[in-house]
């Protein structure tokens, strides 16, 4: 049946609280398995500086921070179906029956982006970026990188980069429901592409050109992944779905 406002809210509060649990104990597995974890996460980073250099803390509790950050992000990884089930659960009743179809390719699609873009931040974009750093490292400029410094670099430019690999993700959902086509896409991918630099030299930390090509890249060749996908999809002639009023 029809539910309140205060049936939702209720909901909402239920499905709210199950995801923090499931975060809460995402976060204790996490810390279990925290030395193995900051080995990885900070392994490229460390590889990529100059010999000899490591990263340092230079006030009381900033060990600790970076080790609850990453218990964080490790509890997030492992709570996330919990939690996008918990999601599901809340907005599926309002959804009509062709939108609930296009739920599992979506969750996939968006699961793949979230995977490829946080594995390429971790593994080109920001070991890349740091050997650029690194080679200004002399006698006279001895590198030396806060780890609370160089950890949220890290964050923003993960998240950033999953961010942008979530556009063919979008692109499928939009289509699907017929409000975005390849053709209109295509008649912007000039402005796209000059989005793609105008955006990266803005949260890139770096004013050279080829961290800057490796932050737009990925940008622009998604944008056209996505008027791909969008060209696929579209309804066909005959077959097109009016929207809901």
């Amino acid at each position: 049946g029809a539910m309140g406002f205060l049936d939702h809210l209720d909901e909402l509060r239920q499905r709210i609280i199950r995801a923090c649990v499931a975060l809460g104990v995402g976060m204790l597995v996490s810390f279990a398995f925290i030395a193995r974890i900051a080995d990885f996460v900070l392994g490229p980073t460390l590889a990529a500086l100059p010999p000899g250099t490591s990263l340092i803390t230079t006030r009381l509790g900033e060990g600790l921070s970076f080790y609850m950050d990453l218990a964080l992000l490790g509890g997030i990884v492992l709570a996330a179906p919990s939690i996008t089930y918990q999601l599901w659960r809340f907005i599926a009743p309002g959804l009509y029956a062709r939108e609930r179809r296009l739920v599992v390719p979506f969750v996939v699609l968006a699961t793949l982006g979230t995977l490829l873009g946080a594995a390429f931040t971790h593994f080109v974009l920001f070991p890349s970026m740091v050997a650029f750093f690194g080679a200004f490292d002399s006698p006279r400029m001895r590198l030396m990188p806060r780890v609370e410094d160089t950890f949220g670099l890290y964050k923003n430019m993960l998240i950033g980069m999953v961010a942008v690999f979530q556009i063919p993700t979008l692109v499928y959902f939009l289509a699907r429901l017929g409000l975005v086509a390849a053709r209109l896409l295509w008649r912007y991918v000039g402005h796209a592409v000059l989005a793609s630099f105008v955006i990266s030299a803005v949260l890139t930390p770096s004013s050279d050109p080829w961290n800057q090509v490796l932050f737009a890249g990925p940008m622009i060749a998604l944008y056209l992944v996505g008027i791909a996908v969008a060209w696929l999809v579209a309804p066909k002639p005959g077959h097109a779905t009016p929207l809901p009023g």
